[in-house]
């Protein structure tokens, strides 16, 4: 591969003597892995279920590298049932750095396609919330099919800019992520169509937009909090001295030293740099800690309109008929749609939001027809109605391709497990299945 002379001296700057090492790994096939979703599963009982082997990862406590030979990996069962995300080793490093506790209200400021929210999720377990944002509307979009797959249900998905989502939701967040966008230096071995959109010019426009996107992130997150800027370059300019930057241009940041072993350091001790040398494809991570101390303040809040008495009763018989121990999540309605939310959460007008919590159902006519999210962060063992599918039952790839398959269950909407995960859900009637995997998921 030709790298321009530009990125080559640039990265003498970072690398040094190492240069030349990086350059000659162009010829390994790039770093793959998994990130591990304990909403659905854990390592104990996943990883034997996996037809590849796989190898622990440094930098994340349920991250895991993959053969780079590792056809389909999404087609698998077990990536229909969201037991994995898939992703480059390093990028599951920022996460790591964000010191996840349960009960966080966390902030994805740039979240899209959706890897380092699933993993911050996972960390939650259902606790706190996750709020994840991206400008651009379409890839939003992917995000909220990836909360979907993951069955995530406390977390919000919005498409809002920076500068007007943080300041609307000032300090009301524990951890605040910043993985910007950047000039890609870290995707070149993984995408070589990277390399000729580099330019020096591009460099300075990212560090520009990225010291704008953290100014904004700032205020969204409350007084001891943490906040992680990360990119997948490894150019300074984006990197250190945008840190250093928003050091000086707002003191109520502090750097917060990393001691984790991964990857390389650098000259700022709250700041760690991974390169193919250090086992990924290329990533920047820097921890910094907002002074102060103080709890987060309450998501603002909009008055709601009354709910609508028969449609909320009837809301009631269809969780009751669903479940044997309804969700601890409030009902609400929409339009013709019903959300399951978490508690506290309310319209948040104005802020771009796509999805908040579980769309878990639509008004027709005179019921309610369930969504797929519903079933797909559901606990199984909360549920009324379960039909169970393993790896090697042949009904486990038809119910993925849409069709109908036998089923034992009572009459009534009943949710699809496999492995013991809920993928999705069905019409159990006459001892078959109505399947209603949606059609934009299933296999070809």
């Amino acid at each position: 591969m030709n790298l321009p002379q530009d990125f080559i001296e640039e990265l003498h700057r970072v690398l040094g003597d190492d240069t030349q090492s990086y350059v000659r790994s162009f010829s390994d096939p790039p770093f793959r892995g998994i990130s591990i979703n304990r909403l659905k599963t854990t390592p104990r009982q996943l990883l034997p279920l996996l037809d590849f082997r796989t190898e622990p990862s440094p930098f994340y406590q349920d991250g895991y590298y993959i053969p780079s030979d590792v056809q389909k990996i999404g087609s698998s069962p077990l990536h229909h049932a969201g037991a994995f995300y898939v992703q480059e080793p390093s990028a599951s490093s920022a996460v790591q750095l964000l010191n996840i506790e349960k009960g966080d209200y966390v902030l994805d400021l740039c979240a899209a396609p959706g890897g380092k929210s699933a993993q911050i999720a996972s960390l939650l377990s259902g606790s706190g919330l996750i709020w994840s944002n991206e400008v651009v509307r379409n890839r939003a979009s992917v995000l909220v099919s990836n909360f979907e797959r993951m069955g995530i249900a406390n977390g919000i998905v919005s498409s809002c800019y920076p500068d007007v989502l943080c300041p609307a939701l000032s300090e009301c967040f524990d951890k605040v992520l910043v993985d910007a966008p950047c000039s890609g230096e870290g995707m070149f071995r993984k995408n070589p169509d990277a390399v000729n959109e580099w330019s020096r010019e591009h460099v300075l426009s990212c560090a520009a937009r990225q010291l704008s996107i953290l100014q904004s992130a700032v205020s969204a997150l409350r007084p001891g909090g943490i906040m992680v800027y990360s990119t997948c370059t490894f150019s300074p300019e984006e990197n250190e001295m945008t840190v250093r930057q928003l050091l000086s241009l707002c003191p109520d940041m502090e750097p917060f030293p990393i001691d984790e072993p991964f990857g390389r350091k650098t000259d700022l001790d709250n700041a760690v740099r991974i390169t193919p040398l250090e086992g990924g494809e290329g990533h920047f991570a820097a921890r910094l800690r907002k002074s102060g101390s103080g709890p987060r303040r309450d998501l603002p809040q909009n008055k709601l309109p009354p709910q609508p008495r028969e449609m909320l009763r009837a809301a009631e018989e269809f969780m009751d008929d669903i479940f044997v121990r309804r969700p601890d999540m409030s009902l609400r309605i929409i339009g013709e749609r019903l959300y399951l939310m978490p508690k506290g959460i309310s319209s948040l007008q104005g802020l771009g939001v796509i999805r908040a919590g579980i769309l878990a159902g639509e008004f027709v006519k005179k019921r309610i027809e369930p969504a797929h999210a519903l079933f797909s962060a559901s606990n199984p063992s909360e549920l009324r109605r379960v039909l169970p599918l393993t790896l090697d039952d042949p009904r486990t790839a038809a119910f993925l391709s849409g069709m109908e398959i036998d089923c034992s269950a009572p009459k009534g909407y009943t949710a699809v497990t496999i492995e013991g995960m809920p993928v999705g859900f069905g019409k159990c009637s006459s001892s078959t299945l109505k399947n209603k995997y949606p059609k934009s998921l299933r296999l070809s």
